[in-house]
């Protein structure tokens, strides 16, 4: 029955679906959300990173720190803090650096520092610092203690054991929540439509807007987020599966591995003749 709505219902209208599914404002629309994830995702994976670190230090002010921002970030949803960075030239109409309740030696304003590719890419990015740095918390803790112990015991500082030793490890249990924070984070952009950046989803709206063809754009966005999605599904498999190595005694197999091992194969010798009968043959 949804096979037979998605063919026989006109308001689908497959072919305005195919006639904006390349247009211009679309790809553009493709173009800047995938821009915003990967810079977002960077600045999430980095902050992440550090913000981890913080928190599993000893010092109170740093893991004090790192707690309070996850606190605040994971506590707020990510659409007001994208509206919050909108609207941040309400707060503060400049921006300036220079001796703190004294002379300032630079000063921006705020809007024009702060345009709204900014403003969108530092709410997801900082919101994604959050969320990774529990994330990668968790992955720095699964490593074996004697792991850092061994190290300090070969002279190596802190900073060394964690680059060199604990991360590399921590890899096979960060990826794989890190991938799916990356595909999240390619649908979270459409969020960014509240403060009127054109990413797809505003892309398609604006095109809906003027010819009333909704339901056919919203299946173009569809498609092009099903596609993007499925393209970094594929990536996170490898990624997962280089970082599987050491860890399993066989890696798990690829896709063309899989399809190699479900082919069919014909019989190669001499084929059956039917009796007169309709019987098999001897």
């Amino acid at each position: 029955m949804l096979l037979n709505a998605l063919i026989s219902n006109p308001v689908f209208d497959w072919p305005t679906v195919g006639h904006y599914l390349f247009h211009p404002s679309i790809v553009h629309g493709v173009g800047v959300t995938l821009q915003l994830t990967v810079y977002s995702m960077l600045i999430g994976v980095i902050g992440g990173i550090l913000l981890a670190i913080m928190r599993l230090s000893r010092n109170p002010l740093l893991s004090g720190s790192s707690y309070l921002y996850i606190w605040v970030f994971r506590g707020t949803p990510v659409l007001v803090q994208l509206v919050f960075w909108g609207f941040l030239g309400l707060l503060w109409q400049r921006i300036s650096i220079g001796v703190p309740f004294g002379p300032a030696f630079w000063s921006q304003d705020t809007n024009t520092l702060v345009p709204t590719f900014t403003a969108a890419l530092l709410g997801l990015g900082l919101n994604e610092a959050a969320y990774m740095a529990e994330i990668v918390r968790a992955g720095i803790q699964s490593v074996d203690e004697g792991q850092s112990e061994a190290a300090h015991a070969l002279g190596m500082s802190r900073g060394q054991t964690m680059r060199r030793i604990v991360l590399p490890q921590a890899m096979r249990v960060i990826i794989p929540p890190t991938g799916n924070e990356t595909i999240s984070m390619l649908k979270t952009t459409s969020l960014v439509t509240v403060i009127s950046l054109e990413e797809l989803f505003r892309a398609g709206q604006n095109i809906y807007s003027h010819n009333f063809k909704n339901i056919p754009l919203l299946v173009v966005v569809s498609i092009w987020y099903l596609f993007l999605t499925s393209i970094l599904t594929i990536g996170q498999y490898y990624v997962e599966r280089y970082y599987a190595r050491g860890a399993n005694r066989a890696l798990p197999p690829t896709p063309l591995q899989k399809l190699r091992a479900l082919r069919v194969k014909l019989p190669t010798g001499p084929a059956a003749i039917s009796r007169e009968g309709g019987g098999p043959g001897v």
